[in-house]
């Protein structure tokens, strides 16, 4: 990997953004058609859309935590109890705080929140890939994301929008040595989502390698180290505080989990919900897509280190995963799940942008057209949540 210090300065901000402007543009055009097609189905069921975007699911919960604070639990007649205290907090207190300043409500400052973010996360990709394997990858690779199967979440008021962003800019922060900005970017990554330690686990494992190398001056490792102190302060102050608040110590957070039936069992719930679709005919279909689905996100991996990504990318897309595929949480979720996980899509836009530009437009069109449609049917269906 080439060293992370020798890298040549980021451009200023003006001339970042007109570089990344066409990847920006592609980005917003495709997330428009999506929503578009959400509108449109919404209104053929006389469902609405917006009320899609903002106030079902884990959208609730969230406004929820910005209007009156944590506490607040559900108890299910199976003696599940579904707490508050599962959210992280850094998207309810934006939304709280634009609330604040602004006539918006608390779910308006969500999509508010989510739609800034996307494009955000977007110029982070861009950044990236453009930073690791040049522009016209970087293009390739903002749209990719927003044509994911399940992108509509990245406009709803949900975190994985404010999570990508947070988390793509810290890993190009890594790439062009920035450590502090780094660390403060995962610290806040961790307050997101508890994918937050996938973020922390990248910047370490760049500084480690970094400090092996040793070819900094001691300023440069200062920084180095200070950005390692940062990153994981975030997701450690909030599983503190959830374990004071529940009185259940360092642990407390995950027996908060449990209540949701959440937890890291290696992949054994999946792996029996796969194999339980093979009971009957139309079910083993649906298990077949499963398992090709899966079978598609290792090869992506696989792929990703034989072209040697930089560390920071494979260990973060990585834990992203592991944590996802393993995790014994609501299935359905998985895809969502897997969304911030955009290295992975690396290979993909490499692919892409060795197409003629035209060629490369169609295909990703086509898929977005897709994508769109597919997006307001789920949404409008079963939904995340």
């Amino acid at each position: 990997m080439t060293d992370l210090e020798t890298r040549a300065a980021p451009p200023g901000a003006r001339a970042a953004l007109r570089r990344a402007a066409p990847a920006l543009l592609g980005y917003a055009a495709v997330r428009a058609l999506g929503l578009l097609a959400l509108a449109l189905w919404s209104a053929a069921r006389d469902k609405s859309a917006y009320t899609l975007l903002t106030a079902r699911w884990d959208a609730l919960w969230y406004t929820r935590v910005a209007e009156l604070g944590y506490g607040y639990e559900v108890r299910l007649p199976n003696g599940d109890v579904h707490s508050n205290l599962a959210f992280f907090p850094l998207l309810p207190w934006l939304e709280r705080l634009l609330a604040a300043v602004t006539p918006l409500s608390y779910a308006d400052a969500g999509f508010v929140v989510a739609l800034l973010a996307s494009l955000a996360a977007a110029w982070g990709i861009f950044a990236v890939a453009d930073h690791v394997y040049g522009r016209r990858v970087g293009v390739c690779a903002a749209v990719l994301w927003a044509v994911l199967p399940v992108g509509i979440v990245q406009s709803m008021a949900y975190s994985e929008s404010l999570f990508t962003a947070l988390a793509a800019w810290s890993l190009y922060a890594v790439l062009t040595g920035r450590w502090v900005t780094a660390g403060a970017l995962a610290c806040l990554a961790g307050l997101t989502r508890p994918v937050g330690l996938a973020v922390v686990a990248a910047v370490w494992a760049a500084a480690i390698a970094a400090f092996v190398r040793d070819r900094g001056t001691s300023g440069v490792a200062g920084r180095r180290a200070l950005g390692m102190l940062l990153a994981p302060l975030g997701a450690a102050a909030y599983v503190l505080w959830v374990g004071h608040r529940t009185g259940k110590g360092p642990l407390g957070y995950l027996d908060v989990q449990a209540g949701w039936r959440n937890g890291f069992d290696g992949g054994y719930a999946f792996a029996r919900f796969v194999t339980d679709k093979f009971t009957s005919l139309p079910s083993a279909l649906a298990g077949v897509g499963l398992i090709v689905g899966v079978g598609l996100v290792v090869w992506l991996y696989v792929v990703c280190v034989r072209q040697r990504q930089p560390l920071p990318l494979l260990v973060y897309a990585g834990v992203v995963t592991a944590l996802a595929l393993c995790a014994s949480s609501y299935f359905g979720s998985k895809p969502r799940l897997l969304m911030p996980a955009f290295p992975l899509l690396l290979p993909l836009a490499l692919a892409l942008a060795r197409l003629r530009t035209p060629r490369s437009a169609l295909v990703l069109g086509t898929v977005a057209a897709a994508c769109a449609t597919y997006g307001a049917f789920w949404l409008n269906g079963s939904g995340p949540p």
